[in-house]
């Protein structure tokens, strides 16, 4: 099972880059992904069928009590099946569909599969914080899927509809989970809560939150109005996410919890109304579309309420009718959903006012259409004809009120049904008098071929309808109530008489769809639903606007004092009121620790003193050297060596946002206010030590710092207890960290970037191509190509000495008041020692100072060496990747190392050790946490280069197209003759390009 998972995550993964190499066709090797699973699922069926279920189980988090747990029943093999085939057949699907020069192909192709594992992971565990996992991982992948077309309106906002509503019943069900769990009797196992199910009245509460969040997710009312509104995207998405998975998981949720839970009085009520409800909405609706791809999303709509008042009845013949159905709607409205798509592709319409005469041009498609119409209308010998007079006799058994309320509701809603089915096929496939006969202007074999097998398997499996029963009846068998069957001809009575009914019933209905249309048009029109939840956003977005107005008030100051104000208060006060100081306290070891604290302390004061921002980062920085100082004193060695390469990076951080800053703090607050912040400062630098003095003396155990070095060498085996702590024993900790890091690396670079981050990137050996130059977003004038050339050739550093030798590839590119010589050198001497060492910090970290943090920080400041010597082209040379790639190579590492020891029976994160005899070279010891601390390291480095290209290479790039510094690239020299253009609002003291104009491109 885990192994099918991380199967979907690689592939989702490496999907883009293979789109991009081998184009759609290979959809076709995507499809063998989700067919996978399916295949599995159908490996495991004899032992499914006896009963003895697969299970994995991995100890995840034991304290929070969460496992890596997974188990394949009766329902979910099904679901398996379901999720895997169909998945399979949609991506042999989109090989066609899709246009070769389609954008966004390689991004559509990573997400869908990643949402086919997120569906897989969702049916098959069995610990509902896990489910919760999976459930806002289809949430996400979903959303992505819906705005594919990011640039049309409708896509984003049905994807953000979309989004907000399943999230909202997502968190809704989380807390229902918890709540399940907490409960005397409860539990995180689903197998384990439907076998013994607790009591308590907060189980109730907890039951209608579960059911809140898959009744979002269902598109159950009143949350139905996303389901249609989400036809914006592809027709692909449309026939897996909405036909045959991601709606799909409401259903199994209430089918998993409804053997358990279906006494509990809310229930009922809650399955039969809203159940009930959305299957004759949905009906209604589905009368007055003339989009088909609508007529399909609100037959959608009702096909899912009736499904879910099936398997949420609470007795076992309503069950396994509810089953059938489940896989019945699977196969005929994803099939159905690929033939809309199929005429779309082929005719350039989804309007049936606008369709005739198809059924001629596309036979195959009609055929199919024809076939899945007949199984979700339910005739003969389809599996949803097996399905809907397996439900009629379920309801005709159940003798009390809700079973004849549930009998009405389902031949109201199978009437309504059958019109709708009649009107699909007549509105794609009739010939329409007046209307102009439409011709097929593509065809394609591969694009027919999915519809088409889906719906032959409808019928092929009503044929069997025995064989239907004996394989979901175990599912079935765990509600209460009499046993019902599967069957094709169950003699005369009631429910074939219902049936002949619905028959007859839609029959006119459909014949009276002028009448009908007419009627609803005159029904007074009202926004619903959808109306409440637009009122609900534009509230929401307002009471936000107010909120903010009051609370930001844009004065950091302000912000800062607020919070260290709540912080004194709270913590100090529990402090004051509750905290016990240590009863001895030493202000100091040696005299050199208390020379050391008042040089941080003075720094510090000055620093808030300075008016100059260049004079207060550096007192700053005194600061912060001053405190690593203190842990070198301390016998810390490797805390020293990170506060060193943090601080220096720190300082490199504000001296670059500084450029675009005045030189001077643009206002000072008044005598006062001073008052009050240096008095706040004191109050919460003498709270700290307070703090610290109270957790000192509140101790009452041995301190774990005893057994560390000890725990560190045996369970992580390495001498460097930080590091340890970092890579083994606090491993979650510092996954957590590098994904926050990540976080902040992009928040920056959207807040920074007015152009796309994944644009090329500026290297100096390019510039030789005049149409790869760019300054400005413009081609780089041939005047200049020429310049760099001979300068290149000539070996030759205008205005400076030494010719004849070039110490860094970008130097031409720089305008001469910004180079130096001696920096240039010195970088060439120093740049490649520091990566050189940075790999020994990482190497050697386990058991010496280092590590994959502090190498990292070393290998980012050799990169911001090259970056100050040599400019955006010349970090651009020293690393020609994007930053993103860094990071999230650096993120996956470290994630996939710690999955790695699931395979052989282990923990996550867990560390091993590999011992062997190398002969002449020696004794080998890894340790397996190598590689984690190798994705630190990446992480790290991706967020150097991050920051540098941010704010550095792009701020520069900002700086110079709007003429306030001088450009990297030297437009003007001497050798250029006066007859070129002359610079325009350019800064003084250099000569650079002239300032764009409105009119010319930016």
């Amino acid at each position: 099972m885990l192994q099918l998972l991380i199967l979907h995550l690689l592939v989702a993964v490496v999907a883009p880059a293979c789109m991009r190499l081998w184009g759609r066709r290979f959809f076709l090797v995507l499809a063998l992904v989700p067919a996978s699973a399916a295949a599995w699922a159908a490996a495991h069926s004899p032992a499914v069928l006896r009963g003895d279920h697969p299970v994995v189980d991995v100890s995840w988090v034991p304290a929070l009590d969460l496992h890596l747990s997974f188990r394949l029943d009766t329902l979910s093999w099904l679901m398996v099946l379901l999720v895997g085939g169909v998945g399979a057949l949609v991506l042999v699907y989109c090989a066609a569909y899709f246009s070769a020069t389609a954008q966004g192909l390689g991004r559509f192709a990573g997400v869908f599969v990643a949402f086919a594992g997120s569906m897989l992971g969702l049916v098959t565990t069995d610990n509902t914080l896990l489910l919760y996992v999976f459930w806002e991982l289809t949430t996400i992948t979903s959303f992505l899927l819906i705005g594919h077309y990011h640039d049309r309106q409708s896509s984003r906002r049905a994807a953000v509809q979309a989004l907000v509503l399943t999230t909202f019943g997502g968190l809704a069900m989380l807390a229902g989970f918890i709540a399940l769990g907490e409960v005397e009797g409860g539990s995180y196992s689903l197998s384990a809560l439907v076998a013994s199910p607790p009591g308590g009245a907060i189980v109730e509460v907890a039951v209608a939150l579960v059911l809140l969040g898959a009744v979002t997710k269902s598109a159950l009312l009143p949350f139905h109005f996303w389901l249609p509104s989400a036809m914006a995207a592809p027709t692909p998405v449309s026939a897996y996410l909405h036909a045959a998975a991601m709606v799909k998981a409401g259903v199994y949720l209430v089918a998993r919890l409804a053997p358990g839970f279906a006494d509990v009085p809310l229930w009922r009520w809650a399955v039969l109304l809203l159940g009930g409800g959305t299957l004759l909405l949905g009906g209604y609706r589905s009368l007055r579309q003339h989009d088909l791809k609508l007529l399909l999303a609100f037959g959608t709509v009702s096909q899912l309420g009736f499904i879910i008042l099936l398997v949420g009845f609470g007795n076992r013949a309503a069950a396994l009718a509810g089953l059938a159905l489940l896989a019945a709607h699977a196969m005929f409205k994803a099939s159905l959903f690929l033939v809309v798509g199929t005429i779309d592709w082929s005719v350039g319409t989804r309007d049936l006012r606008e369709l005739t005469g198809l059924a001629r041009r596309m036979p195959l498609t009609a055929a199919s259409a024809a076939l899945a119409t007949a199984s979700m209308v339910g005739l003969p010998v389809t599996l949803g004809y097996v399905a809907k007079e397996a439900a009629l006799e379920s309801m005709l058994h159940t003798e009390d009120g809700f079973g004849t309320a549930a009998l009405v509701l389902i031949v109201l809603g199978s009437i309504l049904t059958f019109a709708y089915g009649m009107r699909f096929m007549w509105g794609a496939f009739a010939s329409k008098p007046g209307v102009e006969l439409s011709s097929a202007q593509r065809t394609s074999r591969l694009i027919v071929t999915p519809a088409a097998v889906l719906a032959v398997a409808g019928v092929v499996v009503g044929f069997l309808p025995g064989g239907v029963e004996r394989v979901l009846a175990p599912h079935a068998d765990s509600y209460p109530g009499e046993p019902g069957h599967l069957t094709l001809w169950g003699g005369f009575g009631p429910a074939l008489y219902l049936t002949l009914l619905v028959v007859a019933v839609g029959v006119v209905v459909f014949l009276w769809r002028a009448p009908v249309e007419r009627f609803q048009g005159a029904l007074w029109e009202f926004d619903g639903a959808a109306g409440v939840y637009r009122r609900i956003i534009r509230g929401t977005e307002r009471f936000a606007a107010d909120v903010t107005a009051v609370t930001q008030r844009g004065s950091l100051p302000a912000y800062l004092s607020t919070i260290l104000t709540v912080t004194v208060v709270l913590a100090g006060g529990a402090a004051i009121t509750y905290g016990v100081l240590p009863a001895d306290v030493r202000l100091w070891d040696s005299g050199v620790q208390a020379a050391v604290a008042a040089v941080v302390a003075l720094a510090a004061l000055l620093a808030a003193r300075a008016r100059r921002r260049l004079k207060a980062v550096l007192l700053l920085g005194v600061s912060g050297y001053g405190i690593a100082l203190l842990y070198e004193i301390h016998g810390a060695p490797d805390l020293a060596l990170t506060q060193v390469l943090v601080e220096t990076i720190t300082l490199v951080v504000f001296i670059l946002v500084l450029r675009r800053l005045p030189a001077y703090f643009s206002n000072r607050p008044l005598a006062a206010s001073r008052w009050w912040r240096a008095a706040l400062g004191a109050i919460v630098g003498l709270t700290a030590a307070g703090l610290t003095m109270v957790a000192a003396g509140s101790r009452i155990h041995v301190p774990v710092s005893v057994d560390f070095a000890e725990e560190a060498y045996e369970y992580g085996y390495g001498r460097n207890v930080v590091n340890v702590t970092l890579v083994d024993m606090r491993a979650w900790d510092t996954m957590g960290e590098i994904s926050v890091l990540l976080a902040a690396a992009t928040g920056v670079a959207s807040l920074i970037f007015l152009r796309a981050r994944a644009i090329k990137i500026d290297r100096a050996t390019k510039l030789s191509d005049p149409r790869q130059a760019r300054v400005w977003e413009t081609p780089v004038p041939d005047r200049n190509v020429s310049l760099y050339r001979r300068m290149t050739e000539r070996g030759e550093e205008a205005g400076t000495a030494g010719r004849g030798r070039q110490w860094l590839s970008a130097i031409p590119t720089l305008a001469p008041q910004r180079r130096s010589v001696i920096f240039e050198v010195g970088t060439r001497l120093v740049f490649h020692t520091m990566v050189i060492f940075s790999l020994y910090l990482l190497f050697a970290g386990h058991n010496q100072p280092g590590g994959g943090f502090a190498g990292g920080l070393i290998a980012g400041i050799a990169l911001t060496v090259r970056y100050l010597a040599g400019g955006r082209y010349e970090l651009g040379e020293a690393l020609p990747v994007q930053a993103g790639w860094i990071l999230g190579s650096g993120l996956f590492l470290s994630a996939g190392a710690g999955a790695i020891p699931l395979f052989f029976g282990g923990d996550v994160l867990q560390s091993a050790l590999i011992e062997a005899n190398l002969g002449p070279m020696g004794e080998l010891k890894l340790v397996t946490t190598i590689f984690f601390d190798v994705g630190v390291y990446l992480v790290v480095v991706g967020l150097v280069l991050d920051i540098l290209r941010t704010l550095g290479a792009e701020v520069d790039r900002q700086g110079e197209r709007e003429g306030d510094v001088a450009p990297d690239v030297p437009f003007d020299s001497p050798e250029v003759t006066s007859d070129d253009a002359a610079p325009e609002a350019a800064p003084a003291g250099w000569v650079g390009n002239p300032r764009p104009t409105d009119g010319e491109p930016r």
